[in-house]
């Protein structure tokens, strides 16, 4: 019996903290745009790689592509 004396103010306080940062949530703007970070995760802004310098982790000269079976042979290619 002791430990209600206890635990139902703290319920309360629990349940009052709760309620308060849920209108905070609200008046902050948290729950304005839903949908929008679910779209901007599907568009693909990546800027494509400058000219000048290659594909980060893309040695062209380690690498001989097999044109007739379509995959990459771990063939190493002496540098000229």
């Amino acid at each position: 019996m002791e430990s209600v004396f206890l635990l139902v103010p703290l319920a309360a306080v629990l349940a009052m903290g709760t309620v308060a940062a849920l209108f905070w949530a609200v008046r902050s703007g948290q729950f304005e745009d839903l949908e929008g970070p679910a779209h901007r995760i599907l568009m693909d802004d990546d800027a494509p790689p400058p000219p000048d310098q290659p594909e980060q982790g893309h040695d062209p000269g380690t690498h001989k592509r097999d044109t007739q079976k379509g995959h990459t042979n771990s063939v190493s290619i002496p540098p000229p």
